[in-house]
């Protein structure tokens, strides 16, 4: 099946900044605003090279965390799409066994997905202007 691909231009500067502050995360604890910088892009460039939302919910990523970073951010629309799609983690690891009711749902909550990501550079360039300047 062939899905949508999530397409989110980070600036430079968040790139850099996500850069510096994975470096950084090997000699220290990340405090929970840099930490949610770092979930929300390494989870869209998930989004975006994979499956989308089913490989979210079937990665070892700590979801509750993520959905929090995008919650701390200020992406609603990603908090609602990320909880509505939580039935995905239930589901085989093949998302070519969805039923057709399945199938259907999980592509209107990604459509909808798609629409939440368009904010997301702007959504973060703001956070870290404001919590980490």
């Amino acid at each position: 099946m062939k899905i949508g691909k999530p397409n989110v231009e980070w600036s430079d500067e968040i790139l850099i900044l996500v850069d510096d502050l994975t470096a950084e995360s090997e000699e220290r604890s990340l405090n929970r605003e840099e930490r949610a910088i770092v979930d929300v892009v390494e989870t869209v460039e998930l989004l975006q090279e994979g499956e989308g939302l089913h490989d979210f919910w079937q990665s070892g990523l700590d979801h509750s965390r993520v959905i929090n970073s995008f919650d701390l951010i200020g992406a609603s629309g990603m908090v609602d799409v990320l909880n509505a799609s939580q039935w995905c983690q239930t589901r085989s690891e093949d998302r070519g066994q969805y039923n057709e009711t399945e199938t259907s749902h999980l592509a209107s909550i990604e459509e909808e997905m798609d629409d939440a990501l368009t904010e997301l550079n702007e959504l973060v360039g703001d956070f870290i202007a404001e919590e980490l300047s």
